[in-house]
């Protein structure tokens, strides 16, 4: 007799297996919940650049077609260098588009004058160039074969030419060599000169009138030779300012009572010693 064993421990092998869970159905995701506000803010940025495009494009086209000509050129008071010869070196001229002007390059074009030692150009709309300079002052000629004239900054800015004034201290000692093979310590050296030019400024007992040169030696510094009676001062190249202020207290003295003084050599810390002539 066959049996149906399909059935026989069916309700033990249900009760072994996973329990029964509870299905929730899920709400499908609205996408458009998300995606209009990003959409409606992406065609607003585009329309916004758009808008901004054409602003562009439109006030190019008026600022090209609007002329703004160039109707007076304004330059500051000067001693070296004329106006004429700033607005020729600057290439302006009536008439010309203030929008085209490159500025860079004029203010290049004027610094190649040798006395313009600060440039600052401005346009001033509707019409106006100004042109406004710092010229360089001379403190000494400098002697390297050529004369040289030497600015307070220690620039060696301009050859002498023929007419350009002598009046000024004298400095020698250097050469054109010394500035190609050691241009560091030239400057150095050119500075310490500077330094001990500014410095006589304000002295009483010898005025920069009574200065005709001061040499530099590699070895010995600086030394300053005077226009009466060709007496040396020796400074060496360090302590200029203490050095000059023990000048200051002697040299008074030393002139009446050292008769035929030649010599002063200050390039000591605790002596002093003079040469008579």
């Amino acid at each position: 007799m066959m049996r149906d064993l399909r059935h026989i421990g069916s309700s033990k092998s249900r009760s072994k297996g996973k329990p029964n869970r509870t299905l929730v159905k899920k709400e499908p995701l609205d996408l458009r919940k998300y995606l209009l506000p990003m959409l409606r803010f992406g065609g607003m940025t585009i329309g916004l650049l758009v808008v901004c495009g054409l602003l562009a494009v439109v006030l190019h086209r008026l600022t090209s077609s609007i002329p703004f000509p160039v109707q007076q050129i304004v330059v500051n008071d000067t001693k070296r260098v004329s106006k004429e010869e700033l607005v020729a070196l600057a290439g302006l001229s009536p008439g010309d588009d203030m929008l085209k002007l490159r500025l860079k390059s004029i203010g290049s074009q004027i610094a190649s004058n040798p006395w313009i030692d600060d440039i600052k150009i401005q346009r001033i709309f509707p019409g106006t160039v100004s042109i406004n300079i710092t010229e360089r002052e001379p403190l000494a000629v400098v002697n390297l074969g050529l004369l040289y004239y030497l600015d307070a900054k220690a620039n060696l800015f301009k050859p002498l030419n023929f007419g350009d004034r002598l009046d000024y201290p004298v400095i020698s000692g250097f050469t054109e060599e010394d500035l190609s093979i050691d241009p560091a310590g030239t400057e150095e050296a050119l500075k310490n000169a500077c330094l001990l030019l500014a410095l006589m400024q304000n002295l009483t007992v010898m005025k920069l009138e009574d200065v005709s040169e001061i040499n530099y030696n590699k070895r010995h510094g600086l030394t300053i030779y005077t226009t009466k009676n060709s007496a040396s001062v020796s400074l060496g190249s360090e302590n200029l300012p203490e050095k000059l202020e023990r000048f200051a207290q002697i040299y008074e003295h030393l002139k009446t009572q050292q008769p035929g003084l030649r010599h002063i050599d200050l390039d000591y810390k605790d002596r002093i010693v003079v040469t008579k002539g």
